[in-house]
């Protein structure tokens, strides 16, 4: 295969704006942690309208930081979703707390439904992810956290630029005073906003984020760039023991030009989604997202169920058949109780999450992302419809023009 003729399931969408951002970073004298981290911090709970923000080396720093300043640790009980990325599960394990999965609605996101059955007293936290950027249930999740006196952390990587009831992922609903504690977002390659490796925490806690941002940089009590005291310079104290979490200048420079594009990059995938969606309504074998009306869809991913029965093929041939055709795709995710390390939760009947277990083989994610062009983008959906067509169970629609 022609690389130039292979359509990437991703590729970064990097500007002018970026490349001079860096180079300005780097010609400044300060390449970790410093005054642009903290302009990009400000720019983030602008756009996000949360109060306070902490700018961090990756999601999962974001997590593990905001468990460990809820002070949830050995003894305690996290309920998150089987249907997400490790590093999820991996940071609850970090603290020292029980993972405790939650089977997940037809969306793929956390059912509150689940989570209710699967709360006990040794219940203190509630981990939700916005799974491919559609923002979960919040108003029965934060009802739940309510009523069980429950911290709420949520994983945010999918859904920055998302809304839920009118408002941006991490404002939580001010009408309603409601908030989750804490909100982490991921700054990976293949995010909507990318630093190459980054992510941020938000909070409507001063006190959190305060305490998080101690944690962040080994325990010491002020950032080098701001250390000052009547000692001078060069005196700090380490107050607990941190971590190395923090975001460099260098990568921030990438990530303010990155946020301001936020809108821009969400419209071209959700015209992207819509076009997928238009292409394939035809077709028996293809469950397609749906766009709930109380929430803004980020489309980090758009991510096609296959309804096995009406095809002659599994998901790993469909996705095989596709990259013969030179369409990049994958699966997101692989659930947390087929991994060898989780098999002990796995196998514990409180975790038994059969819908997701039976979503699974059905997940195939495709391309779509701003820089993919409109000849890339027809080409993924022909190819699709190729393989839907010749793998039916029975006789489909043409492959002509759909009709819806």
């Amino acid at each position: 295969m022609d690389n130039n003729l292979f359509v990437a399931f991703h590729r970064p969408c990097i500007g002018r704006e970026e490349i001079e951002g860096v180079t300005a970073a780097l010609e400044s004298g300060w390449l970790s942690t410093g005054e642009r981290t903290a302009q990009f911090e400000q720019e983030f709970r602008t756009y996000v309208a949360a109060p306070y923000a902490l700018a961090v080396n990756s999601c999962t720093a974001a997590l593990h930081l905001a468990l460990a300043a809820l002070n949830i640790g050995p003894g305690d009980e996290v309920i998150t979703t089987p249907l997400t990325f490790c590093a999820t599960v991996n940071t609850i394990m970090h603290v020292g707390a029980t993972p405790v999965l939650a089977d997940i609605d037809a969306d793929g996101n956390i059912d509150p439904e689940s989570i209710r059955r699967k709360l006990t007293t040794r219940t203190r936290a509630l981990l939700p992810v916005h799974y491919a950027g559609l923002p979960c249930d919040m108003d029965e999740i934060w009802k739940i956290a309510r009523e069980n006196n429950l911290f709420v952390v949520e994983d945010a990587a999918h859904a920055l630029s998302a809304s839920y009831r009118g408002f941006p992922v991490g404002a939580g609903d001010p009408v309603r005073s409601y908030a989750s504690d804490a909100v982490a977002y991921s700054f990976y390659a293949t995010k909507a906003l990318t630093t190459g490796e980054g992510g941020m925490l938000t909070s409507h806690s001063q006190q959190l984020i305060d305490k998080a941002r101690i944690l962040c940089l080994h325990g010491i009590s002020k950032d080098a760039w701001n250390r000052y005291s009547s000692r001078g310079t060069w005196y700090y104290e380490v107050s607990q023991p941190g971590f190395k979490y923090n975001l460099s200048d260098v990568q921030s420079a990438i990530g303010i030009p990155q946020l301001r594009n936020q809108e821009h990059f969400r419209e071209a995938r959700a015209a992207q989604a819509h076009f997928y969606n238009h292409e394939f309504c035809d077709f028996r074998g293809l469950e397609l997202p749906r766009q709930p009306l109380d929430s803004v869809h980020a489309w980090h991913l758009y991510v096609l169920r296959l309804r096995l029965d009406e095809l002659t093929i599994g998901r790993d041939d469909f996705i095989n058949q596709l990259h013969a055709k030179g369409i990049g795709a994958s699966v997101h995710f692989i659930p947390i109780p087929k991994h060898p390390f989780f098999a002990d939760y796995a196998n514990r009947a409180e975790n038994f999450c059969p819908r997701t277990l039976d979503t699974y083989p059905r997940l195939v994610s495709l391309p779509v992302y701003p820089s993919l062009r409109f000849e890339e983008l027809r080409r993924v959906a022909d190819a699709v419809k190729e393989i839907v067509h010749a793998n039916s169970t029975r006789t489909m629609v043409s492959l002509a023009a759909p009709t819806c």
